[in-house]
């Protein structure tokens, strides 16, 4: 039977179809969706993990016991992750072990572009990468197989266009390896002492010598023969680039990107008058056959190192000879910029912040898009955690320099994914800053997953849920400088970060009853919409610089008015609230100084009406 896939659906059909018993991740586009669908198959125990290397170092738990297990997660998050990842690849595996990484050129949703070829390298792990969802899923079983043949993890690497776009896909049965489950102990290949180490290094180097020439003969490293006068060397979603900008050409397409297959590449080179080598990112294949010995004619002289490719790019950088006629070489879409929702619990945050002329050190989640126009008020984003971390080190240096100057923001999953040690770090070397928990209740940008702060796991079944306050008490800070606020209430929340900015000690204020937007089980319902008195509008433009996509503005209003008080004055334009994207927050309301953005009723409510669903809510309320 055949199914139309995206390769994230098609990688966790393949982890199914491969008796995979675990599978964990942290959600991270373009990833999130592959444990998301994994969860769909009630075979596997599937778990959203406090962050990547909790995912995998629980993935390499379940394989010591003979099962197959699965960690996946973003290009980035292998950096959290390396550290037991390059040591795992010391210890070798007993169940079969496969780490997925999304990469994400052209940074779509991302704080760099980096090339996670180079881990498999740095690590002498084999790696392989699908060019479609059919590959996505049969690579993911083949990753299985040659983990447990050469007692290795095994990388598979995706990237977003092959993560998001869909293909049909041909299913099988679930077959599980017929092998017990069950702990065995073997200390001097799995305890890394020095004097075991030594061994595994030993024996990691003979191992690579044996994926060298396992990939000579891999079956889907192939030889696509057709007119010699051009070859190319590609992979993964270059491959389909290539082909539709050379239909006529020969191919050597890898499947195993590390690592790479020598002799094959010299019988292929030694076939074909000129040799490209088309790859996204940077010149890993490239370096590498260089480092053969042997000579291409083009690479990234030719094809971008930055960003995403596509058979438009190549068709031009190629031109004149290989223009596919009919090709349409300009983008006719208008970009349109990132932007908060309607109603984001956010948006008062950075207002406030903005106003107050705070230098903010942000954090990985949807608050980034506080540092775009018109609200501009983030100044320093990282990584996960690094709001804290940062901080602490420049008020550190600072001293009572950075008091009422500074601040830093975090989300409430990435708060838990690295915030919490160093928040420890913060409160035990006595740090004078203030830690802003953005608390939407989710992991918001990454499509609303689960985490220990939602009160439930990937299936939906009911968990414990961290209270905020109560744990940084335990981390340190002082219970009289751990405020709760009203992120939609500007005059509380303005009062509140005022007093703790100006402190002398560490300080944490979170957000209160402030989920998503999105997030519908949490909302009983949006207020009215908000209007704007066209008559008595100013134009001062207030509103307009919260940034909400409810408001836009109106020039066909510009010219003379008259006041309440029959003064005539001039505007250049008029506020403008749309009634189908207005969740009635009565953010604009607070700002605007003129009473001329009114509701129903003289009383706007601030926030949204919800539906107390996590225990520590229930816990608050009662105390």
């Amino acid at each position: 039977m055949k199914k139309i896939l995206s390769g994230n659906e098609a990688i966790a059909r393949g982890a199914w179809e491969a008796g995979v018993l675990f599978a964990s991740s942290y959600p991270g586009t373009p990833s999130s969706e592959i444990l998301e669908n994994v969860a769909t198959y009630k075979e596997i125990k599937a778990e959203w993990a406090t962050n990547e290397k909790d995912a995998l170092m629980a993935a390499a738990g379940a394989a010591l016991t003979g099962a197959r297990a699965m960690a996946s997660m973003k290009h980035v998050g292998v950096n959290v992750a390396a550290d037991p990842f390059m040591t795992l690849a010391y210890t070798g595996v007993n169940g079969g072990l496969v780490l997925v990484t999304a990469d994400d050129p052209e940074l779509h949703s991302s704080q760099n572009e980096q090339d996670n070829r180079h881990y498999a390298k740095f690590a002498k792990v084999p790696m392989l990468e699908p060019s479609d969802s059919q590959e996505a899923k049969d690579f993911v079983k083949k990753a299985f197989e040659i983990s447990e043949q050469f007692d290795t993890p095994v990388m598979l690497r995706t990237v977003t266009r092959i993560s998001h776009s869909k293909t049909p896909v041909e299913l099988e049965e679930r077959k599980v390896p017929d092998r017990p489950v069950e702990l065995k102990k073997e200390e001097a290949k799995y305890v890394m002492l020095p004097v075991y180490g030594r061994q595994r290094h030993k024996a990691i180097e003979e191992r690579f010598l044996k994926l060298k020439e396992f990939a000579e003969t891999f079956e889907e490293n192939r030889l696509e023969m057709n007119d010699t006068s051009v070859g190319i060397i590609t992979g993964g979603i270059s491959y389909q680039y290539a082909k539709e900008v050379f239909p006529n050409a020969s191919f050597l397409k890898l499947g195993m990107t590390w690592p790479l297959p020598g002799k094959m590449i010299g019988e292929f080179i030694s076939k074909v008058d000129k040799v490209y080598v088309i790859e996204e990112l940077d010149p890993f294949w490239e370096d590498n056959i260089k480092a053969m010995g042997y000579k291409i004619d083009a690479g990234k002289d030719k094809v971008p190192i930055c960003g995403e490719l596509s058979p438009t790019i190549l068709a031009e950088t190629f031109e004149p000879a290989y223009k596919v006629p009919g090709a349409v070489y300009s983008n006719p879409i208008p970009p349109r910029p990132p932007n908060m929702c309607p109603g984001c619990p956010h948006r008062a945050v950075f207002h406030v912040l903005k106003k107050n002329k705070l230098f903010v050190h942000g954090d990985i989640g949807c608050y980034t898009l506080g540092a775009l126009p018109p609200l501009k008020s983030l100044d320093s984003c990282i990584c996960m955690g690094a709001s804290i971390g940062v901080t602490e080190g420049a008020t550190q240096v600072l001293g009572e320099e950075a008091l009422g100057k500074m601040v830093c923001v975090i989300g409430d999953s990435t708060f838990l994914h690295s915030g919490i040690t160093p928040l420890l770090n913060m409160a035990f070397n006595k740090s004078n800053a203030t830690v802003i928990i953005l608390d939407n209740w989710i992991t918001a940008m990454t499509g609303a997953q689960e985490h220990p702060g939602t009160g439930y796991t990937v299936r939906g079944e009911e968990a414990f849920c961290v209270d905020y306050a109560e744990l940084a008490k335990v981390l340190g800070v002082k219970p009289e400088n751990i405020r709760r606020v009203d992120p939609y209430n500007i005059e509380e929340l303005d009062k509140v970060v005022k007093e703790e900015v100006n402190k002398n000690e560490t300080s944490v204020i979170i957000t209160k009853d402030a989920p998503c937007v999105l997030l519908r089980r949490a909302i009983a319902s949006f207020n009215k919409p908000l209007v704007v008195d066209q008559d008595a509008c100013t134009g001062c433009r207030q509103c307009v610089e919260i940034g909400c996509p409810a408001i836009s503005w109106d020039v066909s209003k510009a010219g003379e008015y008259t006041t309440a008080e029959g003064k005539t004055k001039k505007r250049k334009g008029t506020a403008v609230i749309d009634a189908t994207l207005c969740t009635g927050c009565g953010l604009c309301y607070q700002v605007c100084k003129f009473g001329t953005i009114k509701g129903e009723s003289d009383e706007v409510p601030f926030g949204l009406k919800l539906n107390r669903y996590r225990p520590t809510d229930a816990a608050a309320a009662k105390s």
